[in-house]
């Protein structure tokens, strides 16, 4: 049974993701701040935890980097915010590489549409989720073909940590100009992920996949 490690995966998305992981018959490994039954308390900007983390979990073909701030609305600095993205996106890819996944192995991070497609209120938010893209195209052109690497951007998606967002002027703006007339639910994004990870995407490398229903093209 292959292992996925799933960072952030304790709600939300990360939390759509392991079940999803689980029902297709991979082992997932939950790190997160929050405790879990069988996860791991990790903060993936610490490197000791990261390495500690990664010798109980052991040998893992497959990585998803889903932890990180919740929104941009974070009190952060630029460089904190840039250290709480993409700094712990790479500190704890680099660390799996250097374990020496399995062959065929994959990860995929998790962006936003922030940044990528759209900009935000947020300066550090949006560098650090364009920062997670950029990083994941260095990974696809330098690792293939023996790990993969894609990434997916998510819109709004209605998570417990969004809860009422939809019932505010923003959000219910938000969803009239969406094509598909709602917000996206974890179990989207997860879709889209566990497609990445798959073998049904062996020839998909490098790129930045959007989760938001068609909302950043109908703009």
């Amino acid at each position: 049974m292959d292992t996925v490690i799933v960072t952030g995966g304790a709600s939300g998305i990360g939390a759509a993701i392991v079940r999803l992981a689980a029902a297709q018959g991979l082992r997932p490994v939950v790190w997160d701040l929050s405790p879990t039954d069988g996860g791991l308390v990790v903060d993936v900007r610490d490197p000791l935890q990261i390495e500690a983390a990664l010798e109980a979990t052991g040998p893992a073909r497959y990585l998803v980097n889903n932890a990180g701030p919740a929104s941009g609305g974070a009190p952060l600095g630029f460089g904190d915010g840039l250290v709480a993205t993409a700094g712990s996106v790479e500190a704890v890819t680099a660390a799996w590489l250097r374990t020496g996944p399995p062959a065929d192995a994959a990860v995929v991070n998790v962006a936003s549409v922030a940044g990528n497609l759209v900009g935000t209120d947020s300066a550090w938010y949006s560098a650090g989720k364009a920062a997670i893209a950029g990083y994941t195209r260095h990974l696809a052109t330098r690792l293939a073909p023996a790990v993969r690497a894609n990434a997916v951007a998510p819109g709004f998606i209605d998570t417990p940590r969004m809860a009422g967002f939809g019932e505010t002027p923003l959000g219910r703006d938000l969803i009239a100009r969406n094509p598909m007339r709602r917000a996206g639910r974890p179990e989207d994004v997860a879709a889209a992920v566990l497609f990445l990870l798959s073998p049904s995407a062996a020839y998909i490398n490098g790129v930045l996949l959007p989760v938001d229903g068609g909302w950043t093209v109908s703009q």
